[in-house]
């Protein structure tokens, strides 16, 4: 509701050059919690792909293949880097093909992604058992040791942006962002849950202001526009 409340003030949003984007959605989620996020980026003039994987079930070795060849494709197709966004563990898997193939990559942006998992403070028991049912009995932890593999504790050589709230309620703050160089990496914090997200006013503008840059001249987000 407050997103369409909004929608006049989006329209203002920064528009972009055009260049592909590709999304990532959540756990246990599909392209369709996605599709807000795509016709907003439609609209701000970018080539806008979904992963086309079907529903989420959880980081594993054949996905992240799949995500890093699509990468590849969209690079190789359109002659430009990608800029990735993944919404929650989706953006495990950006970060992870912006590890692994940076050369495509133009920027990459989390929101509220577990990037750095915490055997101290898990998830909610929901949440773990979601993570079992689906995809392993071992739970979270298992993602975590496949995330851990890439060194995905710490930012990809691409400009990188973890968005987080305070108030996410399933990913902690602490596990959502990551320590790096601030010339080429930042964390952001918004208000919001974690299954909001995707549909957050504040998040969408952030998202364009971020995709707008000019390719080689990243800055860290400076509020303007609808934050002034």
């Amino acid at each position: 509701a407050t997103l369409v409340a909004t929608l006049p003030t989006l329209a203002r949003a920064p528009k972009g050059d055009g260049h592909p984007v590709l999304l990532l959605p959540g756990f246990a989620a599909g392209d369709a919690t996605l599709e807000p996020l795509r016709l907003f980026l439609r609209s701000r003039k970018y080539d806008v792909e979904t992963w086309g994987l079907g529903k989420n079930v959880g980081f594993n070795r054949r996905y992240a293949k799949v995500i890093e060849q699509k990468l590849r494709y969209m690079h190789h197709r359109s002659g430009r880097k990608v800029s990735l966004v993944g919404w929650s563990l989706g953006g495990v898997f950006a970060f992870f093909a912006s590890h692994v193939a940076p050369e495509c990559v133009r920027t990459t942006i989390s929101l509220g992604s577990p990037l750095r998992l915490d055997p101290d403070h898990p998830p909610p028991p929901s949440v773990l058992a979601m993570y079992r049912a689906l995809e392993n009995p071992k739970g979270t932890l298992a993602h975590a040791a496949h995330s851990r593999s890439r060194a995905m504790r710490a930012p990809p050589p691409v400009p990188s942006t973890c968005i987080y709230s305070m108030t996410d309620g399933v990913v902690p703050p602490q596990q959502a962002t990551l320590a790096g160089d601030p010339g080429d990496h930042e964390n952001i914090r918004v208000p919001g849950s974690h299954s909001g997200l995707g549909v957050n006013f504040l998040v969408m503008w952030i998202i364009a202001d971020r995709l707008a840059q000019a390719e080689g001249k990243w800055r860290p987000f400076h509020p303007s526009g609808a934050f002034d």
